[in-house]
């Protein structure tokens, strides 16, 4: 079995993996950094986005095998300690999560579109969340959660 070395949230990890292994699979299953799920297995739904060299990708179309040497960073990896990212908080004060099942993939895709667009319009963070799927909301609170996310960022 290939063995993967890569930086996961600013600590060397590395381990034995089947060429077959999904890198949201190492991070859940081998990592125990549960806070990146698997919603759909196809790619389509968004709750498995990761940062891989500071770029959001959805971990269950990549091979564990592909991230080797890689810096990862889950959503446990963005808060600072007990405070919590900019974005994570203006989801929480703007209620942009409802079960919260798809809310860790939204926002790394946030905090990624922030990373290349710091200040989006409603149009532009509808469209970068195109392959993030919400089944209980209708994506308002999203939006806004987002856009004052953006905001604190700057700060």
């Amino acid at each position: 079995m290939p063995t993967v070395s890569l930086t996961v949230n600013g600590k060397s990890v590395s381990g034995e993996v089947e060429a077959r292994t999904l890198l949201v699979h190492f991070l859940r299953e081998k990592l125990s950094l549960t806070g990146t799920h698997v919603g759909c297995d196809t790619s389509q739904c968004g709750a498995c986005v990761v940062h891989v060299n500071g770029k959001s990708v959805k971990s269950c179309t990549m091979l564990a095998v592909q991230a080797d040497g890689a810096k990862v960073t889950t959503i446990e990896g963005l808060a600072n300690g007990a405070e919590l990212h900019p974005m994570q908080a203006a989801f929480r004060e703007h209620h942009g999560l409802q079960c919260g099942f798809c809310t860790p993939g939204m926002v790394m895709s946030a905090v990624d579109l922030v990373q290349n667009n710091p200040a989006p319009s409603e149009k532009d963070v509808r469209e970068w969340l195109e392959g993030n799927i919400c089944r209980c909301t209708g994506y308002h609170n999203i939006v806004k959660a987002i856009q004052a996310g953006a905001q604190a960022m700057k700060r």
